[in-house]
């Protein structure tokens, strides 16, 4: 896959991965794989409030976070 990047995002980009010490690749890897997550997120939320169902308790959504980051 090929991404163009306006002038100034491949900038920050560049400035970023050379502060980190990590590929560009791999950031836009990361951020990619964060928005799908975040996404999957939002449109679950959504589909509960359309559906009425109860909210989920934070301590649940914060346990799920953890298990979905810690390495398996």
């Amino acid at each position: 896959m090929i991404v163009r990047l306006p002038p100034t995002i491949d900038a920050r980009l560049i400035r970023l991965a050379r502060l980190t010490g990590r590929k560009r690749s791999r950031l836009v890897m990361r951020a990619i794989a964060e928005f799908l997550e975040e996404q999957d997120d939002y449109l679950i939320a959504i589909s509960r409030l359309k559906a009425k169902r109860p909210p989920v308790p934070l301590g649940d959504v914060m346990k799920r976070q953890r298990a979905r980051r810690s390495p398996s």
